[in-house]
C-alpha cells in the first residue's frame, strides 16, 4: 500500500515526502528526469529572509520556515547520510547612502518585535571575511540568512527518504494521495488547459567562482547573491527572464553577471569560474507558493510555485502539506491557495 504519491523530485516534492515519511506514510515519488533535474538542482543555495516590516502572513510563513530549517537539515543529513550544506551563516548587504541607513536601523528595531528575539537585523561597520566596501561604511548584517548546497540538498533527502523506507522512482501507477510538485512544467500544463496564466516558467542564469570564503557569511549586493559554500566556492546569481529560448543553455546575460560580480568583488577576478548554470524556476501568478487542491483535480494537491524562495520555505511547506494530506488539516494561509492565482 502507498498513502501518498508525490510528482515531482524537486525541492517541494521530496521535502513533503520526507515529512509524510516521518509521519508513519508509506510514500513514493515520481519523476522521469530523476532527482533535482529541474531548477532545484541549481548553484546558489540562497535562504534569505524579507525585511523586517510590513509584516504579513507570507513573512511570517518564511520566517518560521527559516527559523526551523536548522532542525530539518540537520534530520535529513542523520537519516541519509549526505550533507545538504546548510548552514546558518548570516547575511551581509552593503549600504549605498544615507537614506538606506536610516530604513536599516528602523528595520533593526522592528526585527527585535517581529523576529521574537530568534534572530538579529542590525547595522554593523565592518565586512567580516568580504574584501569590499561599503559606499557608507555601514552593513545590515542578519542572523536569519541561511546557505544550502540545492543539488546536494535533493541529494541528501533523498538518501533520507530511500533510508526510511520511500520509493524513488522514475515511472508507476498513481497510489494513494497524489501530489503534484512538478515545478514549471506543471504551471504551464495547468495554464494550456485552463486558457489563460496560471503560472510560468523563469530562467534564471547563476556561476559558480573557485574561491573560499566558506565560513564568511552570504553577500547581497546591487541585486545579485555571493553565496560561500562548505566546499570552498562561491556561488554567484541570478538573472530573471521572462523571455528565453534555451531553458537550460548559458548565454551573455550570465556573463554580464560574472562581470559585475568581479567589480563588486575584485577578488573574484583571479578566481577560476568552475561551473556556469541555467535553469527555469516556476512563479504562479500570485508570486507566492501554490498549496492545496489541484486545479485541473480537486482529488488531487498541488504543492508549487517556489520561484526563488523554494527552499528556505520547504519545511513549513512540507509541514502544512502533510497535515493537509495525511490529517486533513488545513493551515495553509490564504495568500498560498491557487485561487489566488487563478
Amino acid at each position: 500500500m502507498t498513502d501518498i504519491t508525490i510528482k515531482g523530485a524537486g525541492i517541494f516534492g521530496l521535502s513533503i515526502a520526507w515529512e509524510c515519511l516521518c509521519r508513519g506514510a508509506t510514500v513514493q515519488v515520481i519523476d522521469p528526469h530523476g532527482v533535482g533535474a529541474g531548477s532545484s538542482g541549481g548553484v546558489v543555495g540562497a535562504l534569505a529572509p524579507h525585511v523586517p516590516e510590513n509584516w504579513n502572513p507570507k513573512k511570517d510563513f518564511q520566517f518560521e520556515s527559516l527559523i526551523a530549517s536548522k532542525g530539518f537539515w540537520a534530520a535529513v543529513d542523520a537519516a541519509g547520510g549526505g550533507a545538504s550544506g546548510y548552514a546558518q551563516t548570516g547575511r551581509l548587504q552593503p549600504i549605498e547612502d544615507d537614506k538606506t541607513l536610516e530604513l536599516a536601523h528602523r528595520r533593526a528595531e522592528t526585527a527585535q518585535t517581529l523576529w521574537q528575539g530568534k534572530a538579529v537585523w542590525e547595522v554593523v561597520s565592518h565586512s567580516a571575511d568580504w574584501p569590499v566596501t561599503s559606499p557608507t561604511g555601514y552593513w545590515i548584517y542578519d542572523t536569519l540568512s541561511a546557505r544550502i548546497n540545492p543539488k546536494q540538498a535533493c541529494a541528501a533527502l533523498a538518501a533520507a527518504i530511500i533510508g526510511k523506507g520511500g520509493r524513488i522512482v522514475s515511472d508507476g501507477p498513481e497510489r494513494g494521495a497524489v501530489v503534484w510538485a512538478a515545478g514549471a512544467w506543471d504551471l504551464h500544463r495547468i495554464s494550456n488547459a485552463l486558457g489563460k496564466t496560471f503560472g510560468n516558467g523563469v530562467k534564471g542564469q547563476a556561476a559558480v567562482f573557485d574561491f573560499d570564503l566558506a565560513h564568511a557569511p552570504q553577500l547581497f549586493a546591487q541585486t545579485l547573491h555571493f553565496i560561500p559554500h562548505a566546499n570552498g566556492t562561491i556561488a554567484v546569481g541570478s538573472t530573471s527572464e521572462r523571455d528565453y529560448s534555451e531553458p537550460a543553455s548559458t548565454d551573455d546575460q550570465l556573463e554580464d553577471v560574472i562581470a559585475r560580480a568581479k567589480r563588486i568583488v575584485p577578488a573574484l577576478e583571479q578566481a577560476p569560474i568552475i561551473a556556469r548554470w541555467a535553469g527555469v524556476r516556476p512563479r504562479s501568478k500570485s508570486r507566492a507558493p501554490v498549496l492545496g487542491r489541484h486545479p485541473l483535480n480537486p482529488e488531487h494537491f498541488i504543492a508549487n510555485g517556489g520561484f526563488k524562495i523554494g527552499f528556505g520555505m520547504a519545511p513549513k511547506i512540507a509541514q502544512v502539506m502533510a497535515d493537509y494530506v495525511l490529517e486533513g488539516r488545513n493551515e495553509i494561509p490564504e495568500d498560498f491557495t491557487p485561487e489566488k492565482s487563478l
